[in-house]
């Protein structure tokens, strides 16, 4: 089947650890995909905004999914110092604020704000849910960092989050990271694999060729 939209939408959120375990799986897909598919990124919005601590038994509950995803996704890479130099808290939206407000910036580097809150936060224990960190990272891509910190809270970038939150609920994407296939009018799951890109392949063609 051709079509003139034909895209592959992918939800997710930077604070997702599960996004960050799919990063090679998915990065191999995007190179192998026909060349008529279209990536789309779509932020899902994993935590809204929060300055509580979070609960000791929710630190918990999440260090061992870390630990999950390291045993089925062996080389995905974790610094848990994160839990002690850092003040956790359940919140993701300043962080995918932070990819919007890159991307109204400067839209080639997109993918690069999402890769630096990644590594921040997985690699390097430090804490994106914090202005500071997104603030400084803004500025290690070459943004701006005033334009950056303005945009980061403006009610545009705040309506556009929401916005792709809602596309996200409304195609039935609401655990991360997932995968669509527009066709058209059409829109179709792509079931997530995290080591191999071939699975998905397959499934894209065949929706491709139905």
């Amino acid at each position: 089947m051709m079509s003139d939209i034909c895209r592959l939408i992918y939800v997710h959120d930077p604070m997702c650890s599960w996004c960050w375990g799919f990063r090679p799986s998915f990065l191999a897909l995007c190179e192998q995909l026909p060349e008529q598919v279209a990536v789309s990124l779509l932020l899902g919005g994993l935590a809204q905004d929060s300055d509580q601590p979070m609960p000791a038994q929710l630190q918990s509950k999440l260090q061992d999914t870390w630990r999950k995803i390291q045993t089925r996704i062996p080389d995905t890479r974790f610094n848990f110092d994160f839990w002690d130099k850092c003040r956790p808290r359940r919140s993701t939206w300043p962080a995918c604020r932070a990819v919007i407000a890159a991307r109204t910036l400067a839209p080639a580097l997109e993918s690069d704000m999402i890769l630096a809150i990644q590594s921040a936060y997985y690699l390097e224990a430090r804490n994106p849910s914090d202005t500071s960190t997104l603030v400084s990272l803004a500025a290690g891509l070459g943004l701006d960092q005033s334009d950056f910190e303005i945009l980061l809270d403006a009610p545009d970038t705040r309506d556009a989050l929401q916005r792709e939150i809602s596309q996200a609920r409304q195609m039935g994407a609401d655990s991360f990271p997932s995968l669509r296939l527009q066709i058209g009018e059409s829109i179709w799951p792509v079931t997530v694999d995290y080591t191999r890109s071939g699975p998905m392949l397959d499934t894209i063609r065949a929706l491709l060729d139905s």
